[in-house]
C-alpha cells in the first residue's frame, strides 16, 4: 500500500533540497494526492505594514489550495479572529484559520499559534514562551538567521528558549537571501524540530507562496497541526526582498488611489 506521507512520496532529488534549502523550491507539480497545504505566516490589513483585505483572503486561499491558514498579525488578534467569523459566517468548509500573533519580544520576534489572548510586546523571550504555552499554543520561530530582518530573534535567546521551540520556519518566501532559510534547516535538524514554509504574505498575491504540504486531516487542535507537520513537506517560491519591497508599495498606492476614487464618486 502507497504510504500516504507526503515526504514518504517525494523523489531523491526533492528530499535533498529540502535537506538543503528548508523546503521544495520547485513547486511545478509538487502537488501530491490526498494532501492539504498549511500556511503559518501570514498578515493582513490589521498589521501596519500590510493592506490586505481581510473579507479577500478566503476566495485567494481557495485559488493558491491552502486549506490551513494561520494569521499572524503584528501585535493584535483582531484580524485572526475577523476572519474566523468571515470564514464561519459563509461557510467556508475548505478553510481553516489559526489565530496567531507575531510577537516582539526583548531580543526579537516569535510567532505564537493558537491564541484566545493577544500577547504584549516587550517581554523577554522565556516569558513571551511561557505565555503561549500558558493559553495551550505552540511557539514558532520565523525568519530567525536573516540578519537584515532587525526584528529577528537574536541567536542567545534562540539558544535559551531552544527546548520550547514547537517549530521552526525553515523556508520564509521573504527573507534576504536563501542562504538563511538553509541556516535555519541545518538548526531544526540538529534539534530536531519540525519545520514549516510561511509565505509572511503582506499583500493578498503573496497569499500561497509558501506552505507545508500534509496528509488530508483536520486540523483543530495544537496537537493536530504537530502531528501533521511530521511527514509533512515545505513549498516555496522564495521572492528578492526589492521586488517583494516594490510591489507591496505599488499595492498599497493601488489600493488607496481606488478607496480614494471610490469615495469621490
Amino acid at each position: 500500500m502507497r504510504s500516504k506521507n507526503p515526504r514518504d512520496r517525494l523523489s531523491n532529488e526533492q528530499s535533498e533540497q529540502i535537506e538543503v534549502d528548508g523546503a521544495v523550491t520547485q513547486t511545478e507539480g509538487i502537488s501530491l494526492p490526498e494532501t492539504m497545504r498549511i500556511d503559518l505566516h501570514c498578515h493582513t490589513e490589521a498589521s501596519p505594514d500590510s493592506i490586505t483585505p481581510i473579507e479577500d483572503i478566503p476566495d485567494r486561499c481557495l485559488v493558491r489550495g491552502v486549506q490551513i491558514q494561520a494569521i499572524t498579525d503584528h501585535h493584535t488578534l483582531t484580524g485572526a479572529q475577523r476572519l474566523q467569523e468571515i470564514v464561519s459566517k459563509n461557510n467556508h468548509p475548505d478553510l481553516t484559520i489559526i489565530v496567531g500573533e507575531e510577537i516582539t519580544t526583548r531580543q526579537g520576534e516569535l510567532i505564537g499559534l493558537f491564541l484566545k489572548k493577544k500577547i504584549e510586546r516587550g517581554l523577554t523571550p522565556r516569558e513571551t514562551v511561557k505565555a503561549i504555552k500558558n493559553q495551550g499554543g505552540l511557539v514558532l520561530l520565523p525568519h530567525g538567521f536573516d540578519p537584515l530582518r532587525l526584528p529577528r530573534l537574536k541567536a542567545h535567546a534562540r539558544q535559551e528558549i531552544v527546548e520550547s521551540i514547537d517549530i521552526i520556519e525553515t523556508f520564509n518566501a521573504r527573507i534576504s537571501r536563501p542562504h538563511w532559510n538553509r541556516a535555519a534547516a541545518e538548526w531544526a535538524k540538529t534539534h530536531g524540530i519540525l519545520q514549516s514554509a510561511g509565505s509572511d504574505a503582506h499583500t493578498l498575491e503573496d497569499i500561497g507562496s509558501a506552505w507545508v504540504e500534509v496528509e488530508e486531516r483536520p486540523i483543530k487542535t495544537p496537537q493536530d497541526l504537530m502531528e501533521a507537520l511530521k511527514g509533512g513537506v515545505p513549498v516555496g517560491k522564495w521572492t528578492h526582498p526589492l521586488i517583494a519591497y516594490l510591489y507591496k508599495t505599488w499595492d498599497k498606492i493601488r489600493r488607496r488611489s481606488v478607496n480614494w476614487f471610490s469615495e469621490l464618486t
